[in-house]
């Protein structure tokens, strides 16, 4: 950490700032301006805490990380008060004891259940959104594929255009007139040719 905050600080960049919350049930890291939790560390998960005693800004603490089971790590850049949090650390680890001691070991099993119930609830919910956007993008493929296969004849036909620079003076689609005669009847139609019919 030593070494990389000198090489970012040569290049002018910034180590990301964050926030902790120490109590008895752990340390959780947060992004200090959306307050997210970053990383959620159960206190009886914590298995070393110090600070650097060459170095007065840096401690550090390991926790078994509950997914992984792997041992993590963290490393902090505190400003000047790294003593400080290691006690308060090491505080809340006797107060957790106490309260160990005195509820005869059940708040560390309701804490466990809890823990477990949070951590179903969070997949739950993603699974949930998963689920939802799968069932938008289905609406959305049944919108696509109806507008696509609806029949020509259920388009509504627009209506005819009074600009006399749209209209067609001639229609070289048929040459059969189909407009109605004056009393309101259909002419009869024409015969074909016999040359048309052997075609």
């Amino acid at each position: 950490l030593q070494f990389a905050r000198h090489i970012k600080k040569s290049e002018g960049q910034k180590t990301p700032k964050v926030e902790l919350q120490i109590s008895i049930y752990g340390v959780k890291i947060l992004d200090p301006k959306t307050k997210e939790v970053q990383h959620n560390c159960q206190l009886h998960r914590i298995s070393f805490c110090a600070d650097d005693k060459t170095d007065k800004r840096i401690f550090t603490f390991i926790c078994k990380d509950s997914e992984s089971n792997k041992h993590l790590c963290y490393v902090f850049d505190s400003e000047k008060c790294a003593e400080e949090i290691t006690l308060t650390i090491g505080q809340a680890f006797d107060l957790a004891y106490r309260k160990f001691l005195e509820s005869g070991g059940k708040d560390v099993e309701t804490r466990k259940q809890i823990a477990g119930l949070q951590k179903r609830i969070q997949e739950l919910e993603t699974e949930n959104t998963e689920l939802k956007n799968k069932v938008q993008d289905l609406e959305n493929q049944l919108r696509i594929t109806q507008v696509h296969a609806s029949p020509a004849g259920s388009v509504t036909p627009k209506s005819p255009s009074t600009d006399i620079f749209d209209m067609v003076p001639f229609s070289p689609i048929s040459p059969q007139s189909s407009t109605p005669t004056r009393n309101g009847t259909q002419p009869p139609p024409v015969p074909s040719r016999s040359t048309e019919i052997s075609k």
